[in-house]
């Protein structure tokens, strides 16, 4: 009647292949990674290339060298 476990004859189950599970794993991973960094986010698309503009824009300064004299200063009192 509602017995939760195999007979005593039968075999178990075959497990997953090792290296199946890791792969499928990693896959959920990476998944709930993307849905992470995407959440609350409308436009993913517009995000990534605003964060690459910024990108090339901070590697153009840093290459650019330190800035002339003639740049704004201020001070803290």
């Amino acid at each position: 009647m509602g017995m939760c476990f195999p007979c005593p004859g039968e075999s178990t189950p075959p497990s997953p292949n090792l290296e199946e599970k890791r792969a499928k794993l990693a896959e959920a991973a990476e998944r709930r990674q993307k849905e992470a960094a995407s959440r609350g986010i409308l436009d993913v698309h517009s995000v990534e290339e605003k964060k690459r503009k910024r990108e090339k824009i901070e590697r153009q300064m840093a290459t650019a060298g330190p800035p002339s004299e003639g740049g704004l200063r201020w001070t803290v009192s």
